[in-house]
């Protein structure tokens, strides 16, 4: 290993479906000498969108990692998916990077998924840079983007380098003064981004007025720089062509010169008993690293991809997962480069690697080789909730443990999927962002392990829930000739704030229900907040609380208190104003203008609430509203129909709120209890 933790940077490629990322991936691997000539997505010949599907759909389905390693720069690079569907993965790499690189169709503007991704970025605290892409597409479009970058993400977004020649070729605007672009005058810019930098840092701030740019040292500027990435204060903005080289090279030299390494970005949100540790980039200490992805490789098995903060691992390294006991043995190290495994002797701090056939590691697992680093977590990620649901089983009796694992193995891949199973149905659904994630699923199932699948139409995540304070009392009493059964239960129940969950509370005095038996109490109610009181759905944002009751010594069993506890709730909820709340999702739609109508009368008739519309470029309109995800079901489709294939749409998961009373009557005359409920 040639460079040290200084040498290296991490870094996210983020932004709209079609932005360009994985050819801008291309470009810089093969500027940065990593590969002979960059791939093609027509081909299917990209590094980093090798897996079939990929290739067949011409678009990034998961991240990939590859990294460059040319002067005193070892840059690991991350592509991530554009399309919403698949935006468990690309966040999931967000902890492993110091930056994120949202890259900009120069010909397309700002798009949905830019603005969500500039969020997502600074919601983690995360340096952020702008790359506008495809820049020889029209040139002239160019000055206007910049003005649009600066209003919707604030005046710290500033070129620093600026397309010439009609977008032939860049030249810099932070270190040089001269020249001219396709923008106006290099010295303007230059200016503009100075002044940003130095006004961050008193010192140098100083420094600039008594002396001008000549008291400045390149040191002083550089760190000056990083600090205004740390802080949010620049937003540095880089053009390039990925298809014809334009400015790919200097984007290399950005990351080289000015990116911050492992040392220098803003410090990793680690946990230890809900309080924030710092994790530092130092060689010599115990490990720390983080699993932030995971890949079930039919030929090297479980692949699991992390990143290092702290400490050096080495093969033969001894690591614990989490708060395990029995440590495991680090027997191969890989590096990555897209679907190759380059096999290295050891990781330092700011290293992506990976160690394979590894069962027990699992997504966002914290490997590390002391047990003072037990308990140490990275603060979660905020994924968006799936929320599309499919209920799925083998076709063929017997396939039922393989289609098991099969979803097991591909929620470990991708959070954004999770896997439930309905008891009372005896039924298996899985739930993703969307319906194109769905698809994904069962293409995989079927391609990669051999399982055909029948499903079911999709399942809404409705939740049940209550209105109104309300108590609930229930006598269990069973005599069968021998033993008996027998115990009774009062509870009171109160509702909670939305998203606040469920809370059970024992307030019962005198011994009325030993303390055996309040775990079985709380045993019955759980089994109604999963399974629901009123329609079938699960319960949330209630309290419960238990304050009276009577038992037998000889009668009483837990399985008495169980079904008392579990009666008394019904009986409790159904006085409570019961009602069944449903997802709303916020909705996203770009079309043409011409079609305005056609949209808003869709919506309409959807339950929708329009907030607004905005102007998008080449005479398009962007209509954002909020609607309830079960209208939404065959959304695609008309949406395709009403604007001729030209529309699209981004949706993610908003609030629940109360479904109408004739939709309330609905569900609740279709659920049909278990039998042992009756």
């Amino acid at each position: 290993m040639s460079y040290s933790t200084a040498h290296i940077r991490n870094v996210a490629l983020a932004g709209h479906p079609g932005a360009g990322k994985t050819t801008l991936f291309e470009a810089l691997l093969q500027a940065g000498g990593a590969i002979p000539a960059a791939g093609s997505l027509e081909r299917g010949t990209t590094v980093s969108d090798f897996d079939p599907m990929e290739k067949a759909r011409g678009h990034s389905l998961n991240t990939a990692v590859a990294s460059i390693d040319r002067d005193n720069l070892h840059l690991n690079l991350i592509d991530t998916p554009g399309y919403a569907d698949f935006r468990g993965p690309t966040l999931s790499a967000f902890s492993a990077v110091e930056t994120v690189a949202i890259v900009v169709n120069a010909g397309a503007g700002i798009e949905y998924g830019t603005r969500r991704m500039m969020d997502h970025a600074r919601a983690r605290n995360l340096c952020r840079i702008i790359v506008v892409n495809r820049i020889d597409a029209d040139p002239g479009k160019l000055a206007a983007l910049v003005d649009e970058l600066r209003d919707a993400f604030g005046p710290e977004c500033l070129p620093i380098n600026l397309p010439a020649d009609g977008g032939k070729r860049v030249v810099d605007c932070f270190w040089t003064t001269e020249g001219d672009s396709d923008l106006g005058p290099v010295s303007v810019a230059h200016q503009r981004i100075i002044d940003q930098v130095v006004e961050i840092n008193e010192q140098v701030m100083e420094r600039y007025l008594e002396d001008g740019e000549s008291g400045l040292s390149g040191a002083a500027l550089h760190d000056a720089f990083e600090q205004c990435l740390r802080e949010g204060h620049l937003v540095p903005v880089c053009f390039t062509s990925a298809r014809t080289g334009a400015g790919v090279a200097e984007l290399l030299a950005l990351a080289e010169k000015l990116l911050p390494n492992p040392a220098e970005g803003n410090p990793p949100p680690f946990e230890k008993n809900g309080q924030p540790i710092l994790a530092t980039p130092d060689a010599k200490a115990h490990v720390i690293a983080d699993v932030f992805k995971i890949v079930n490789d039919p030929f090297v098995g479980k692949l699991s991809v992390f990143r290092v903060f702290q400490g050096t691992v080495r093969r033969d390294s001894q690591l614990f997962i989490d708060d395990g006991r029995k440590p495991f043995k680090v027997g191969h190290l890989f590096r990555l480069k897209g679907k190759d495994h380059v096999e290295v002797d050891r990781a330092i701090p700011g290293d992506i690697v990976a160690v394979a056939k590894v069962e027990e590691i699992h997504f966002d697992a914290v490997l590390h080789d002391s047990h003072d680093e037990d308990d140490i977590r990275l603060r979660p990620l905020d994924f968006p909730r799936p929320m599309f649901g499919l209920a799925i089983e083998a076709a063929t009796r017997g396939q039922e443990q393989k289609l098991a694992t099969a979803l097991h193995k591909l929620a470990e891949e991708d959070p954004g999927y999770a896997v439930e199973h309905d008891a009372e149905l005896n039924q298996t659904v899985v739930r993703g962002l969307g319906e194109l994630h769905l698809r994904v699923l069962v293409e995989r199932i079927k391609d990669r392990y051999g399982v055909d699948v029948v499903t079911r139409p999709p399942r809404i995540a409705y939740r049940e829930t209550i209105g109104a304070n309300a108590e609930g009392h229930y006598r269990h009493k069973k005599q069968t000739g021998g033993a008996g059964q027998f115990g009774e239960v009062f509870l009171r129940v109160e509702p909670l704030e939305r998203g606040a969950g469920f809370e059970f509370v024992d307030a019962v005095k005198g011994g009325t229900i030993p303390g055996q038996y309040l775990p079985a109490v709380e045993k019955g109610v759980r089994q109604v907040l999963h399974g629901g009181a009123i329609a079938g759905y699960p319960i949330q944002d209630v309290r419960v609380t238990v304050y009276d009751g009577k038992h037998h010594p000889v009668d009483s069993k837990e399985v008495a208190f169980v079904a008392a506890g579990k009666k008394a709730f019904i009986d409790a909820v159904g006085k409570a104003r019961p009602q069944v709340l449903e997802p709303i999702v916020d909705l996203t739609v770009a079309a043409p203008e011409s079609h305005m109508g056609d949209i808003t009368g869709q919506l309409a008739g959807k339950r929708a609430r329009i907030h607004g519309t905005d102007a998008g470029r080449d005479g398009e309109i962007v209509v954002k509203a909020q609607v309830p995800l079960s209208e939404l079901t065959d959304y695609a489709a008309e949406l395709k129909g009403a604007t001729a294939g030209r529309g699209r749409y981004d949706l993610e998961f908003s609030h629940y709120e109360p479904v109408p009373g004739g939709v309330q009557a609905r569900l609740v005359a279709n659920y049909k209890p278990h039998e042992s409920e009756d």
